[in-house]
């Protein structure tokens, strides 16, 4: 893992105790620190995760890890208080009081609740599920229960499990030679490899949506984190799902496939609090406003490649 983003982590952890806690201040810049501190918005991701089998296990399950990913990338990329003040009251008009969030019972912690998930991932067996959302919810269950441990209950990791089992076979094509990433604990390597593969995806899918492009990242991203984690058997066990996801998109829009109308240009990036301030209070679809850009930026700060984050700077505005 990046030390640098440990840092960034510490340092507003640090910045809010003082600013919030220790004031006692009630303005909405310390509201949105006191979120992040307490790491809510993870916890409500997990709920969510957890409660996705029993509702809408695909699209309840994105949403639960959008808000892992918007606590994360809040953190990690060090956004303005507007930013993320903006991003904490979308969610909070949107799904934080409803049931797909609701807590659990509190229980006594599973003390092998992330190997469960991981063995739950491993069982996959190499095969492309649904654009390899198994493997993007897994880590980012992986990831919240190491960073809230208590909510490692067993209620929330039968759920957690269930969904990862709960993807079907999609796509499930032979892999082709040619498609050869680097170790996923190479995250240097296998990021530059991910970000190149998304923006070539980027221009193959121009007017049929960006769906491709964004899940190179989330999916390719996952399997980057698990092994930064350590988790390198779990992440490795989906590289043949990964190199039949990159065969597809290499192969470009199919016959049949959905035209989908492109975004316009534009200069905002999600790290701007004005281009949350531009969003409507109802435009968080199931999530991918928040997933797609975490893993960009992830995986740019891995890839460190300035030239690379140029490019892909210029199309951007096609994914987000």
């Amino acid at each position: 893992m990046n030390p640098s983003l440990d840092r960034r982590r510490f340092a507003i952890a640090n910045g809010a105790c003082i600013g919030a806690w220790l004031l006692g201040t009630e303005n909405e810049a310390d509201a949105e620190q006191r979120s992040l501190v307490e790491k809510r918005l993870v916890r409500l991701g997990i709920n969510a995760l957890a409660r996705a089998p029993e509702m809408n296990y695909f699209a309840d399950g994105h949403r639960g890890a959008a808000m892992i990913s918007a606590h994360l990338m809040c953190v990690d990329n060090g956004l303005d208080d507007a930013a993320a003040a903006r991003i904490v009251e979308l969610f909070d008009l949107n799904w934080a009081p409803t049931k797909l969030c609701q807590p659990f019972p509190e229980n006594d912690p599973v003390p092998d609740a992330v190997e469960q998930v991981g063995k739950a991932l491993a069982q996959g067996g190499g095969v492309l599920r649904e654009v390899g959302h198994d493997a993007i919810f897994a880590m980012h269950a992986i990831k919240a229960f190491r960073m809230m441990p208590e909510t490692a209950t067993p209620e929330r990791v039968e759920g957690i499990c269930n969904l990862i089992k709960a993807f079907k076979p999609w796509r499930d094509v032979k892999p082709d030679d040619d498609v050869d990433p680097p170790p996923f604990v190479d995250s240097v390597a296998a990021s530059r490899f991910i970000l190149q593969e998304a923006g070539d995806a980027i221009d193959r899918f121009v007017g049929y949506g960006q769906g491709f492009a964004g899940h190179m990242l989330t999916f390719g991203q996952s399997l980057v984190e698990l092994a930064a984690m350590g988790d390198v058997e779990w992440a490795e066990s989906c590289r043949t799902a990964f190199r039949k996801y990159v065969t597809v998109t290499r192969r470009g829009p199919q016959p049949g496939d959905r035209k989908i109308k492109d975004h316009a240009f534009s200069k905002l990036r999600p790290k701007d609090a004005q281009y949350w301030k531009n969003r409507g209070d109802k435009t968080l679809g199931i999530g991918h406003v928040f997933k797609y850009p975490y893993g960009y930026y992830d995986l740019l700060a891995r890839a460190d490649d300035p030239e690379l984050a140029r490019q892909l700077d210029t199309k951007a505005y096609h994914l987000f």
